[in-house]
């Protein structure tokens, strides 16, 4: 009986040990349209960065409900990375879905996207805000009934001509940018693990406008 009694406790202790904290729970979501066309055009730079971020940290996809999952923890933080496979006007039903899946809690959640209002490679971390014609905001927001959600936007510049911005978006990057991208790329994976370790405005404070 004492034995019986003993295994209870130590099953108990270990439930404990392995239910992991909501608050240190992260999700990732990087915005972008599946398939081979989109993968290095302007408007799929959320793609490209958990991409890069994954393939820094060795991780590997699974193509899971509504879009591509991976994970990694970071000194005892879990970051969750989401690929929405709904397309980039339906995001929002592939981020609500795993951020209640996950309980990730909507201070933890942090959106990458794209920006036409910033200059290439410009960094913009916020707490909140609109959407700014982007569509794939617009259905987060839409979708989860707020604004006050946090985002990095990353600038891909509007050079383009007037009645050109869907092709300039849905356009791939130009040599130079192509050059610059590498080095941009290490300073997001930066600014993902700062989020989760040091909190959103610290990172703010940190990486806006570098």
């Amino acid at each position: 009986m004492l034995t019986f009694f003993r295994k209870l406790i130590s099953t108990k202790e270990e439930q404990v040990i392995t239910e992991e904290d909501p608050m240190k729970k992260f999700l990732i979501v990087g915005l972008g349209n599946i398939g081979p066309k989109y993968a290095n055009t302007r408007h799929n730079i959320g793609f490209k960065i958990v991409d890069f971020y994954a393939e820094k940290n060795s991780l590997s996809w699974e193509t899971a409900k509504l879009g591509d999952i991976t994970s990694h923890k970071v000194k005892g933080r879990t970051l969750i990375f989401l690929k929405p496979s709904t397309f980039m006007n339906l995001s929002g039903k592939a981020l609500k879905y795993w951020m209640e899946k996950e309980k990730i809690p909507m201070e933890n959640l942090l959106v990458i996207t794209d920006d036409l209002n910033l200059a290439f490679g410009t960094i913009r971390i916020k707490t909140k805000g609109s959407d700014g014609g982007h569509n794939g905001l617009k259905d987060i927001q839409n979708t989860l009934q707020t604004t006050n959600y946090n985002r990095f936007r990353f600038g891909i510049s509007d050079a383009f001509s007037k009645g050109r911005q869907v092709d300039y978006v849905l356009g791939e990057w130009e040599m130079e940018e192509e050059k610059l991208l590498p080095e941009r790329l290490e300073k997001s994976c930066e600014i993902i693990e700062s989020f989760a370790l040091a909190g959103i405005n610290i990172t703010m404070n940190t990486f806006n406008g570098k």
